[in-house]
Formats: C-alpha cells, sequence, structure tokens
C-alpha cells in the first residue's frame, strides 16, 4: 500500500513537472529575449559611450563661462515705445552647479519701485544640440523656458519661447531673448516681443562685472 502510494505521488510529481517544461522552456526564452539588444539598438559598451557623450559637459558649456562671476546690472524696460524707457538697477551672482553643466543666476532688484528676485538656469544639451534656458522672479507665477543657438563665434545666443501678455490676456506670444557677450567683463541681455509677427524690444540688461 505505502509503495503504491509512494508510486502515485511520484508519478504525480514526474507529470507535473512534464507539465511545467514547455512553460517554464518558454519563460526561459522569453527572459533570453528580453535581454537581448532589440534590433539596431547599442550594444552596453556603445550605451555607456553614448551616455557618457550625452552627460558631459562639453565644449558648448564653455562658451557660458564668462557668465560667471558677481555682477551690477542696469536694466532698461520699454512699456510704452513712444516714451523713454524706465530704469532700474540690480545686482545678480552667476555660478557653475553639477560639474560645469549649468550656470545658476541669482539676482536682486526691483521692478515698478517694488523689490524683486529672481531665479535662472542655462545650459547646453548634447542631445538635442541646443541651449536652454529658465528664469522664474517674485514679480510672475510663470516660468519662461526658451531654447537657442550660439553664433559662430560663440559670442551671440540666441533664444526662443513663449510668454503670456498680462496686459492684453494673450496666452504664448512668441518672444526672443539674445544674449551678448561682449567679453569677460560686460554682456548684455535684450528681450524682444514677436507678437503679430512684429519684433518690439521690451527689455535690456547689461551686466557689469563688480
Amino acid at each position: 500500500m505505502k509503495l503504491r502510494k509512494f508510486t502515485s505521488c511520484a508519478a504525480l510529481a514526474v507529470a507535473l513537472i512534464l507539465s511545467n517544461a514547455p512553460a517554464q522552456d518558454k519563460a526561459a526564452d522569453q527572459k533570453s529575449a528580453d535581454t537581448k539588444p532589440a534590433a539596431g539598438a547599442p550594444d552596453s559598451d556603445e550605451a555607456t559611450k553614448r551616455w557618457m557623450e550625452a552627460s558631459t559637459p562639453a565644449a558648448a558649456h564653455k562658451v557660458l563661462d564668462p557668465l560667471v562671476g558677481d555682477w551690477d546690472v542696469a536694466s532698461k524696460w520699454w512699456m510704452d515705445p513712444s516714451a523713454p524707457p524706465m530704469e532700474t538697477k540690480g545686482t545678480t551672482t552667476k555660478k557653475w552647479i553639477l560639474d560645469g553643466r549649468f550656470v545658476q543666476e541669482d539676482f536682486k532688484g526691483e521692478m515698478f519701485g517694488m523689490p524683486m528676485i529672481g531665479h535662472g538656469m542655462t545650459g547646453y544639451d548634447n542631445v538635442k544640440k541646443q541651449y536652454n534656458s529658465f528664469w522664474v522672479d517674485s514679480s510672475s507665477t510663470a516660468m519662461y523656458i526658451s531654447f537657442g543657438k550660439a553664433s559662430a563665434d560663440g559670442n551671440t545666443l540666441t533664444f526662443h519661447g513663449k510668454m503670456d501678455d498680462v496686459m492684453t490676456g494673450e496666452k504664448d506670444k512668441p518672444i526672443k531673448f539674445i544674449l551678448k557677450i561682449e567679453g569677460k567683463s560686460r554682456h548684455v541681455f535684450e528681450m524682444y516681443d514677436l507678437g503679430g509677427g512684429k519684433e518690439k524690444k521690451l527689455a535690456e540688461m547689461t551686466y557689469t562685472r563688480k
């Protein structure tokens, strides 16, 4: 009786193993397939190389090096094209962060007679091959994001983005920023409204090294 029970149990165990074998083989085959690179995908060495190239600061980042330091900022704002610009003053500090990947800016000044602080960041995307920038400040709840290219000599960066017009309520108006690097002791940032197909200068900030 005991032998019969043992034989029956053994037979059942073998049957279960055999019935599961195809599923296990299929799972193993699937796992093997999952670990193989997809058609056209790089192998691990090539993937590592691409990742390193994408994440390592390069010559395009060095273009931003003259911006780093402590600066006095003289600003002009054209609220009414027929009237003289409103002029304000401020200071800013720009520094490299994340091991030379981005230049961070911390600004203190005024706007319409009120204190204003602002924070920005500018970098270069190795994958998209373009500069990128964002800006936030205490005069708005918006975040301004723009993307740009450098001139052949690296002294002029032109960015394009969008902004909302608080006065008219218009959303996503095209806007252009031009950064002119005039040496290690001075650079000029200009802002243009491109709405309606016309270019209108809104602001100009002149940075002079302290």
